[in-house]
């Protein structure tokens, strides 16, 4: 007969979160801390972070059934094809053993042109889990671009957090580190690359966020991390943010707050993936108003080539900066890694970003695959 369910409590099943704010309903992951946060007005950022890219319940049992409350917050681009619901990846003993959805929820309908949004509220979800029987690891893997409040959860056994022994890898990066748009929260490359060489992933990986904020390089500093990485690039083009004389004294301010934390933990530098439209061409990114009439998603590289000579960023000039930096640092805890290795222009070839900008859950794999096999850090 099976036992009845109770209550379990949810806060040191959290891994991959950096903070846990308790809200009216649950627990919100947040993957920055309440100072960072306060540090900035950005929407986009504020969106992103609570998105639990990487973030898992992480657990021993004997429980054959768990019950999962969860609320979570949809969001629907006006004149853009509505987003699926995300997914949760339940894996037990290294397996993927099943996949869940939550319907119902929060919506935030969000105008891509204006950035303006509108909230409206809306009730949990329970997810029923089936477990093998016998004593097992269990992680739960939330939507990597789906906030969700953890509610409640119920176990007819009793339930214990994982003991975690890996080392902790720390990564911060852009959209593409975040997940999109990739389908499921186990398919991001950082996190395939994570279970792939066995490491326990802390991902800042902030879709449009990945702009060298000094208060990212502070959380870094901050964190327990054996290893950490920076993906730094793509985001900077799609901004127009800065010039290439601001760009290596602020790669250099970066490392240097993580070095006052980490001093001589290793440190990848990865330079951006193969992206056609901002090769050459500085950003800003636009949406494609014609792909959008048709009902798709795409974007636009909206910089003139012209103004590289004025300072102007792209992908090419990014890569030569970042190599410049690291050879000028002569760290030996610190090493380039170029993008193109991982997702060059044969891979877009043949598997093209469907977006202009956004790998596929196939092309995660593979970047994942590659970075797990540059070796032992």
């Amino acid at each position: 007969m099976t036992e009845p369910l109770v209550p379990q409590s949810l806060d040191p099943l959290v891994r991959g979160a950096v903070e846990l704010g308790h809200t009216d309903r649950g627990l919100l992951p947040h993957r920055l801390p309440a100072w960072a946060r306060a540090q900035t007005d950005d929407p986009q950022l504020h969106l992103v972070e609570a998105q639990p890219a990487g973030v898992r319940l992480a657990l021993r049992t004997t429980a054959t059934r768990l019950e999962l409350d969860v609320l979570p917050t949809k969001r629907r681009y006006v004149g853009a094809p509505q987003r699926p619901d995300g997914w949760y990846d339940v894996v037990v003993d290294g397996r993927l053993a099943e996949r869940h959805q939550a319907p119902g929820g929060n919506t935030l309908d969000v105008d891509m042109m204006t950035g303006a949004s509108t909230f409206t509220a809306g009730s949990p979800t329970t997810l029923d889990l089936a477990l093998p029987a016998g004593e097992k690891d269990v992680e739960v893997w939330l939507p990597h671009d789906e906030q969700t409040e953890l509610v409640g959860l119920r176990a007819d056994a009793p339930v214990a957090p994982l003991v975690e022994a890996r080392r902790r890898w720390v990564h911060h990066g852009s959209s593409i580190s975040h997940g999109s748009i990739a389908t499921h929260p186990t398919e991001p490359w950082p996190v395939v690359a994570a279970r792939l060489a066995g490491l326990d992933l802390v991902n800042l990986g902030f879709g449009g966020s990945a702009l060298l904020d000094p208060f990212v390089a502070r959380t870094v500093r901050d964190l327990p991390a054996d290893l950490i990485s920076l993906k730094v690039g793509i985001n900077l083009v799609n901004a127009d943010l800065m010039r290439r004389r601001a760009l290596g004294p602020a790669v250099h301010g970066w490392l240097d707050t993580v070095r006052d934390g980490h001093p001589e933990a290793p440190i990848r530098l990865v330079s951006p993936l193969h992206c056609a439209i901002h090769e050459q061409t500085p950003g800003q990114t636009a949406p494609d108003l014609e792909a959008m009439a048709e009902g798709r998603v795409a974007f636009l590289a909206g910089g003139d080539p012209a103004e590289v000579a004025r300072g102007a960023l792209t992908l090419e000039v990014v890569r030569e900066v970042l190599a410049e930096v690291v050879e000028r640092r002569g760290d030996p805890h610190l090493a380039y890694v170029d993008g193109l290795a991982l997702y060059g222009a044969d891979d877009e070839a043949r598997l093209p970003l469907p977006d202009n900008l956004h790998p596929d859950s196939e092309t995660h794999r593979l970047i994942g695959e590659r970075f797990a096999g540059l070796g032992d850090w």
